[in-house]
């Protein structure tokens, strides 16, 4: 793995960064747009990362109208504490209403300022965050460095996402003055800036979290703020006219969450929304070679079964975590569900990551499952297993699938199928009621590190598995301050381990697409697959 982090991060001297995860403001009909020779594209070239599918100057911003966005799920809360703000859980709407301090460009492989003027290091432990001046949040108050050190701490105290990565390395963060805040961290941290340009760093104004978590208001400095909501019908955020970089282009965005992909899609191809978020490789493919533009952020694990390793559940135990895993086969699953779409394997980091390194992986094998399992049944496990996916018509064929692999080698599985993913991240993620859960990791190129951290260390209120293990804590700390060949090494390490110790069921690299309609423009994104959307107009 490269060092992603350079020791300056700059002002781009243009307005709109050009990064392969943004859109420079231009959508149109080339080779790959409809009626071109997208059909022909290659797994390469479908799963290649950033922007795709644009190529014409689009002309002049136009103002005015509303931006759908069918999007993968839906954000519950606009608080970043309570809603995991990244584009798999809702995040795009809370990106809307905060913004974010740093943005993660894909060409430079590094992170450049964004609500913030600029974030400098000398030796990766101290980091300078200078603030521009005169930004005010939606009520009018400031954004100065109070704020920041006020949100940040509110962030951690609130235990939201990566807050134990925040909590243990920071040792000090102040304000010097109104528009600087110094951070001071226990050690070297490369990827530091991630943190600025996703949750943590949506910077909430002080107002909206002084009356306590069952008051809070939704107040921050991004192009959008809060004009209503209907629980699992809409969420309207309207234009915010003193966004600091200048009014936006749509009077709104209207955020809606249907069943599928496959529904996101088709509502997306007869223009019933403007942008979908589809995950799903066969839908994914699909809006590839229907030559959707869009922007692709491929990623390790994007198929994934999380094993509830909790003491009391079945899979504390590691043999019948590696005979569930030796007992399902990821090729037969892509071919089953996505008629063979995908990027199916055990290898946890996407081949297009620059750290990827092959493995000896822990394929299928149903004897060797078989063996295990008596063998843990020997000692009273009786074999059962819930699992829990969505109740889609692509979902209910997966758990089929998987609970006929399961059977087959002496398991007893009951299949829950919830209604949408926002409960099913409630139950893997908040209340732990899972044996099997379908589910990704999505490593991203740009900080594997974080992402691992988050899910793996055995202290992470975010450790969806309850996995603990001292090796794989140590191998984690050890990649905080790494980079170059020794990042790499250490990520082999990790996958290694993984394939030994089985937190979870690798089934593939996968990616999110966040495709568009040809009259949609300007819309850019940060890490964590989110978009940013105060320069997307339509015309």
């Amino acid at each position: 793995m490269r060092n992603r982090t350079t020791t300056r991060c700059r002002v781009a001297a243009t307005a709109v960064l050009a990064t392969a995860l943004l859109v420079s403001g231009c959508a149109g009909s080339g080779a790959d747009d409809k009626g071109g020779d997208s059909a022909s594209l290659t797994r390469e070239e479908i799963y290649a990362a950033g922007v795709v599918g644009t190529s014409d100057d689009a002309g002049d911003p136009k103002a005015g109208g509303t931006l759908t966005l069918a999007d993968y799920s839906e954000a519950r809360s606009l608080d970043p504490t309570k809603t995991i703000p990244n584009g798999a859980a809702g995040g795009n709407a809370l990106a809307a209403v905060y913004d974010v301090l740093m943005r993660y460009d894909q060409p430079s492989d590094s992170f450049e300022p964004w609500l913030a003027k600029s974030l400098t290091t000398e030796d990766n432990i101290t980091w300078t965050l200078e603030l521009r001046e005169d930004v005010t949040f939606s009520d009018g108050t400031p954004l100065d460095a109070n704020a920041v050190v006020g949100s940040l701490g509110h962030y951690m105290k609130s235990a939201g996402y990566n807050t134990l990565l925040l909590a243990t390395n920071i040792k000090d963060m102040r304000p010097e003055g109104t528009t600087k805040v110094v951070f001071t961290l226990n050690q070297a941290w490369i990827t530091f800036p991630n943190m600025l340009a996703s949750g943590p760093g949506m910077i909430m104004a002080p107002a909206a979290y002084k009356g306590g978590p069952d008051k809070f208001e939704p107040i921050g400095a991004g192009p959008f703020v809060l004009d209503k909501y209907k629980p699992a019908e809409e969420l309207v955020l309207k234009a915010n006219a003193d966004y600091w970089n200048g009014k936006p282009n749509l009077d709104a965005v209207r955020f809606v969450w249907l069943g599928s992909d496959d529904d996101r899609l088709s509502s997306l191809a007869d223009g019933t929304v403007d942008v979908a978020n589809v995950r799903a490789s066969q839908t994914v493919e699909k809006a590839r070679k229907d030559g959707f533009a869009g922007i692709m952020a491929p990623s390790g694990l994007g198929s994934l079964y999380w094993l509830n390793n909790r003491e009391g559940r079945a899979s504390s135990d590691i043999r019948v975590r590696q005979a569930i895993n030796f007992a399902i086969d990821p090729e037969v699953v892509a071919e089953r569900v996505n008629g063979g779409a995908g990027l199916p394997g055990r290898n946890i980091y996407s081949p297009s990551a620059p750290y990827f390194t092959a493995v000896e992986t822990s394929d299928f094998n149903a004897e060797k499952a078989k063996a295990l399992l008596e063998d843990a049944k020997a000692d009273g496990y009786d074999g059962k297993l819930t699992y829990i996916g969505q109740s889609d018509q692509a979902s209910q064929t997966q758990a089929v699938t998987v609970q006929a692999m399961l059977e087959a080698v002496g398991f007893e599985v009951k299949t829950d199928l919830l209604r949408n993913i926002a409960d099913q991240t409630q139950r893997i993620y908040v209340t732990h009621d899972y044996d099997i859960a379908v589910s990704a990791m999505s490593v991203p190129d740009e900080d594997p590190y974080s992402r691992l951290a988050t899910n793996l260390n055995s202290q992470s209120p975010q450790n969806p598995s309850g996995y603990a293990n001292p090796e794989m804590d140590a191998l984690i700390a050890q990649l905080q301050a790494a980079s170059g060949d020794e990042a790499t090494d250490l990520l082999t390490q990790i996958n290694e381990l993984w394939q030994e110790t089985i937190p979870g069921i690798a089934m593939g690299a996968g990616a999110f697409f966040m495709p568009w309609n040809e009259d949609v423009h300007g819309i850019t994104s940060t890490s964590e697959t989110l978009l940013l959307l105060g320069g997307a107009w339509k015309g």
